[in-house]
């Protein structure tokens, strides 16, 4: 079985697939500096989510790339870890 480095190196050949990649990147970066923060702050998601007043659910869904968030929300995201 191939490692996933390999699978993304063949992947990113395609131009197709490379194009949407970096489209893609800013949001990826984003959501993997919120987790290391909220994860260096050793706040769970259900923590976060409480103090910002919504669900754990929708701080999952938005670290697995599901949500589109509005800068309102990644301010209050930073607020809440003390950013």
């Amino acid at each position: 079985m191939e490692d996933w480095k390999t699978i993304k190196e063949e992947l990113l050949k395609n131009p197709k697939v490379l194009r949407e990649y970096k489209k893609l990147e800013p949001r990826y970066k984003v959501i993997s500096q919120l987790i290391e923060a909220r994860l260096k702050s050793g706040v769970t998601q259900a923590v976060l989510a409480k103090k910002l007043g919504t669900k754990q659910s929708a701080i999952s869904r938005l670290e697995a790339g599901g949500i589109n968030p509005t800068v309102d929300f990644l301010q209050k995201i930073a607020a809440a870890l003390n950013l």
